[in-house]
């Protein structure tokens, strides 16, 4: 009998390393554009070559180690980690500021929500008292962490005691500043020209190039074909459980050929999962490791409400496989019951074969080619 093989695609498919790109460039933006906190203002520029791009995730990711630590962790979600990233970055920035302006800081982290407006208010305070970004705390600090998964995000909230003494709610999943790090990102990867299509409003910062059209698939169109065109002959469904929103999942696999593979009923990507999250805010994050987004392709998109209450009977299980790079997708797989491979071409590479190892996921492939000798 046919399973149903549900691919993610960074890592999987198609390289993630333009999504990294992109969340490095929005938490750069974040802190430097004077349409944000507006530090060293004059660094900030939107043609930004491919050097600069490479230094400037450097920078910002400490040469990927910000990544690894965000991804062992469990969270998978680009936006999730430019949230995380920047806002550490924010906390660390308020705990200077507290040690001369304690009332101001108490009253950012207490009463007053963090949007554009806010962020450029705070930029005016810090510039005035001449403190400046850094990038290298963010590791030593989460990394002693214990929080996983969704929790890492509200862990933000007891940071901002540990370095302030202040109390404070103001970082949780559901704010105005995790949106507008989503929508800068959005802006950053697909660009000026696609912007509005993606997030409904045209780019607030215009000159964006996008990097949707310089995507890189992780194995040849013939051996794309050859396994996909295998898969389909032997009754399986290929479907895709994905963090990337619609658009960018859509776009990038009908312009490689292999779209028409999958069946588009059984198609779940963050878009979903923003549309879940607003009909249902107490459950949030539903964003990977959380199974949502697997369950909701599996259920051929039919009900948010019963893929958040549906459990696999034992057959169903068995029917199941989940293709994934990282060990949000193992742990989603985990919490279904169903089978998981690992590929070995995300973030981590071949280093990543420990950490699925500790987590009793043995099922492990180099690339996406070996899929079906997986099988």
């Amino acid at each position: 009998m046919g399973k149903t093989i549900l691919f993610d695609v960074d890592g999987v498919l198609l390289s993630e390393h333009r999504y990294f790109d992109a969340s490095a460039l929005t938490v750069w933006e974040l802190v430097h554009s004077k349409n944000y906190l507006g530090l060293q203002s004059d660094r900030f520029h939107t043609d930004v070559t491919e050097s600069e791009v490479g230094e400037l995730r450097a920078e910002v990711f400490q040469d990927d180690e910000v990544l690894y630590l965000i991804k062992s962790k469990g969270i998978n979600a680009n936006w999730d980690m430019v949230y995380l990233t920047f806002s550490f970055q924010l906390i660390r920035l308020l705990s200077q500021l507290s040690e001369t302006n304690g009332e101001y800081v108490k009253k950012v982290l207490q009463d007053m929500t963090l949007n554009r407006e806010t962020l450029q208010e705070i930029g005016e305070e810090l510039y005035k008292a001449g403190i400046e970004p850094d990038y290298k705390t963010f590791v030593p600090v989460m990394k002693k962490a214990e929080a996983m998964r969704g929790e890492l995000l509200t862990y933000l909230n007891y940071v901002a005691y540990e370095m302030t003494g202040i109390e404070t709610m103001a970082f949780t999943r559901n704010s105005e500043l995790w949106e507008l790090g989503r929508e800068t990102f959005q802006e950053w990867y697909v660009g000026e020209g696609l912007t509005e299509k993606s997030i409904g409003r045209p780019a607030y910062q215009k000159g964006k190039e996008g990097f949707i059209h310089i995507e890189t698939p992780l194995a040849t169109m013939e051996e794309l074909d050859e396994l996909f065109t295998k898969l389909k002959e032997e009754g399986h469904t290929l479907g895709i459980g994905t963090g990337r929103p619609a658009l960018e999942t859509v776009e990038p696999l009908e312009n490689l050929g292999i779209l028409s593979y999958f069946d588009r009923n059984r198609m779940a990507t963050a878009s979903d999962v923003l549309e879940a999250e607003k009909k249902h805010g107490d459950k949030a994050p539903l964003a990977k490791p959380n199974p949502f987004t697997y369950m909701f392709a599996w259920l051929e998109r039919s009900s948010i409400e019963e893929a958040l209450l549906y459990t696999f009977t034992e057959e169903e299980k068995d029917s199941v496989v989940i293709v994934g790079d990282s060990l949000a997708d193992g742990l989603a797989a985990q919490s279904l019951g169903c089978h998981f491979v690992a590929v070995l071409t995300g973030l981590s590479g071949q280093k990543a074969r420990l950490e699925f190892e500790q987590n009793n996921q043995h099922n492990i492939i180099n690339n996406i080619k070996d899929l079906y000798e997986a099988l």
